[in-house]
């Protein structure tokens, strides 16, 4: 049976009806239609695509939860917060912020501008402008050399004389927005992004929206792939607990997992996919919570703060997360790398010394619990998200391209869209369809929807 787009809109009801997998559940099924490897973002939105359809999918998932890297922690603290993505993106036509709504999840925008620290004082306004300005030549320069026909690196088309802001602008640039300095970031890659200004959150963490959305899919959980077997025809996917045999497999694991060989593919995927997800490897960005009672920073409720820097060993603070007492240190690039491969006991020193410097000793004093993620660590995601090498923003294009009947998906396969969940979520439902139409169980018909990806990208505000 064949499904059309229009039939695929009525079919997705039915998705309240389906079974759902877990580690305890029953044996693992020996078949199916399409199996997907990774029940993060991309591989739910997958799922969830081929469900509707009424065809059989299995989702794969190495850890023991859902989500990827969408993870909201509301153990350590008794306060959920996300230990990954934090924000959604393009509300007018993000599906994911419908969805969250049809489940009973809150969402709202996210805190606009941010406050600027110079030493123990607030910035001034006019210093606050500079900031800006700097930030926005910076911007220009690198949307400039993102039309020229030969790539480069953004750190390579910066401004000279950006000042007493210079470290703050390229980590706001560089390591905040891609978790990569701008010395390792294409600026064709950069000036393609597609706007993000419009952040959307979800009161109850991105991770339990993800999570929410996936309950309807059947996910084998702590089941990690060890090996898919290709041709044109048929796929056979092995786990430790068993094989799966099916018509089409969505991978959507992390470039540097894909590159680390912890899926072996027979035969091998060929040279130039791999070759273009390792020139799309896992930028570093990571947090440090810390418990700060009773505010002894004196911010508001998710203020976003930043310092004037003359490095970029600095950080981000979102400041007192959805009222709570929670504050996030946020690090990245390879000043952050450096300090996650320290340990959580490093990480807490900076974020208290960090503290100190800006707010003073009595300030850092107050800190009562904390913990830090260390995504470079995790086995089953080897980082955060990916940011192309300068020379490396086509590969985006051919890692989306099938390989017989294997499809790839995540974010790094977005053009526009890479290092977000936005990304992630379209890139899943676009290999389902793809997967689906292999095995032929989709018809192609124009569409009547407009995309995030086929909405043109806005200029970036100046």
């Amino acid at each position: 049976m064949t499904i059309t787009r229009r039939g695929f809109l009525v079919a997705s009801a039915a998705l309240a009806a389906m079974p759902v997998l877990r580690a305890t559940a029953a044996p693992l099924p020996r078949e199916a239609d399409i199996v997907v490897i990774g029940a993060g973002a991309a591989g739910i939105a997958a799922a969830r695509r081929i469900v509707a359809t009424g065809r059989k999918v299995v989702v794969m998932e190495a850890a023991s939860q859902i989500g990827g890297r969408c993870i909201t922690d509301s153990t350590t603290f008794e306060v959920p917060f996300d230990r990954g993505a934090r924000w959604m993106h393009n509300p007018d036509t993000n599906p994911m912020i419908r969805l969250a709504r049809s489940v009973g999840l809150d969402v709202l925008p996210a805190p606009t501008g941010q406050k600027m620290r110079i030493g123990r004082r607030n910035a001034r306004a006019g210093e606050t402008e500079q900031f800006l300005a700097a930030l926005v030549r910076a911007n220009r320069a690198i949307d400039d050399a993102s039309r020229a026909k030969l790539d480069t690196s953004c750190a390579s088309v910066l401004p000279k004389d950006l000042g007493d802001w210079a470290g703050a602008a390229e980590f706001m640039l560089g390591a905040g927005f891609a978790g990569k300095d701008l010395k390792e970031l294409s600026a064709i890659d950069k000036g393609r992004a597609q706007d993000r200004n419009a952040a959307i959150a979800c009161r109850q963490g991105l991770g339990t929206l993800i999570t929410k959305l996936g309950e309807q899919a059947p996910v084998a959980l702590s089941t990690p792939a060890s090996r898919v077997a290709w041709n044109n025809r048929d796929v056979s996917v092995e786990t430790p607990a068993g094989k799966i045999a099916a018509r089409a497999v969505i991978v959507t694991v992390s470039t540097n997992v894909l590159t680390s060989g912890a899926i072996k593919f027979t035969p091998d995927i060929p040279k130039r996919t791999l070759d273009a997800a390792s020139k799309l490897g896992l930028g570093s960005y990571d947090r440090i919570v810390l418990q700060l009672p009773g505010n002894p920073l004196g911010l508001s409720r998710d203020d976003i703060l930043i310092e004037q820097s003359n490095s970029t060993r600095t950080a981000l603070m979102f400041a007192n997360i959805g009222g709570s007492s929670l504050c996030s240190i946020d690090v990245g690039g390879a000043f952050g790398r450096d300090l996650s491969e320290q340990g959580e006991k490093a990480m807490a020193a900076f974020a208290r010394e960090w503290i100190t410097k800006l707010f003073g000793s009595e300030a850092a004093a107050a800190v009562g619990k904390t913990s830090a993620t260390r995504w470079n660590a995790s086995p089953y995601v080897m980082g955060a998200m990916s940011a192309a090498a300068p020379g490396g923003q086509l590969s985006r294009r051919i890692l989306s391209e099938p390989i017989g009947n294997v499809f790839l998906a995540g974010e790094a396969t977005h053009e526009t869209l890479w290092g977000t969940v936005d990304g992630a979520w379209e890139s899943g439902e676009r290999a389902a369809d793809a997967a689906l139409r292999k095995i032929g169980a989709l018809k192609q018909e124009p569409a009547d929807v407009p995309t995030q990806s086929t909405k043109k990208r806005r200029v970036p505000r100046r």
